[in-house]
């Protein structure tokens, strides 16, 4: 488990991740009223916040943008299994700090996140969301960064503030989807198994009828729901599971766009630049 703490003004960022080969429980909690957003990287980690005999439960981490309004009754608890890394970002700041966050950030939390700024409970949820490719690049940026020390904090720095407004772009012009619970049960299926079987993944077709839905539903409600098309979610996959394995040196580059389902190298190359902004070959 490691953990880097940020003071940037008034916010307190949080990054954190974890890798176990067994299950493991950790938590933690505040030490004072905080409103919060995470966003959460590779992996699918449980969350739990529990607080006052309550427990509200989240099943399906993996791209999850959530705000929050937490007191220090609040206990958070991840929940983190063999293949199934922690990678969260917190960005948080103290209810008491709202009227001196500079850039009239203190009146975007007040009409965005209203019901965090005035809450009715120890813990209340506020909007969530899955992360656009845009705020799922920068969340990868920092999990993937290579910088030390001073440099390291300073990129951090300069991601927060992007990943923040993304956030807040995002949230003003979001439609909550109007999908029940069940069918999005089966399309948070659908993400796992494409993550599951990279190299071959099933047709939309196949997929469909694994999850009970049909091709149309499938396409038009994962979009909604998740932000992306299907095989756009797939190709993000398949290039971040790359950029692993060629980073910790699990495999050559030949080796990992194989792993993922990439005949063509140059393919597999073209592609691999196009979302991270150099070459399979440069990542060291």
């Amino acid at each position: 488990m490691t953990r880097d703490i940020i003071d940037i003004n008034d916010f307190t960022i949080l990054v954190e991740t974890a890798n176990s080969t067994k299950e493991i429980v950790d938590s933690c909690h505040f030490d004072e009223p905080m409103i919060a957003v995470a966003f959460y990287g590779a992996g699918n980690v449980g969350l739990r916040m529990k607080y006052d005999g309550k427990i509200k439960e989240f099943e399906y981490t993996k791209g999850l943008a959530l705000s929050f309004f937490a007191d220090d009754h609040v206990i958070c608890e991840h929940t983190v299994a063999a293949n199934k890394p922690l990678e969260c970002i917190l960005i948080a700041t103290a209810t008491r700090n709202l009227e001196k966050l500079p850039n009239q950030e203190g009146e975007i939390f007040s009409n965005l996140l209203h019901e965090l700024v005035h809450p009715s409970d120890h813990y209340v949820e506020g909007p969530s969301f899955y992360m656009t490719p845009e705020m799922q690049t920068v969340v990868d940026s920092v999990f993937k960064n290579q910088y030390h020390g001073k440099t390291k904090m300073l990129f951090f720095r300069s991601q927060m503030t992007v990943l923040l407004s993304h956030f807040f772009g995002q949230l003003s012009t979001l439609k909550t989807p109007s999908i029940n619970p069940v069918e999005r049960e089966k399309l948070e299926e659908a993400k796992t198994i494409l993550s599951s079987n990279l190299e071959k993944p099933p047709s939309l077709s196949e997929l469909a009828r694994q999850i009970g839905l049909n091709t149309y539903s499938l396409k038009k409600n994962f979009k909604e729901l998740f932000g992306l098309p299907v095989f756009k979610y797939l190709q993000n996959e398949r290039l971040t599971t790359a950029h692993d394995l060629i980073r910790t040196d699990k495999a050559t580059v030949q080796e990992a766009a194989w792993h993922v389902g990439y005949d063509s190298l140059s393919s597999f190359s073209n592609a691999f630049a196009k979302k991270f902004g150099y070459r399979p070959s440069q990542v060291k």
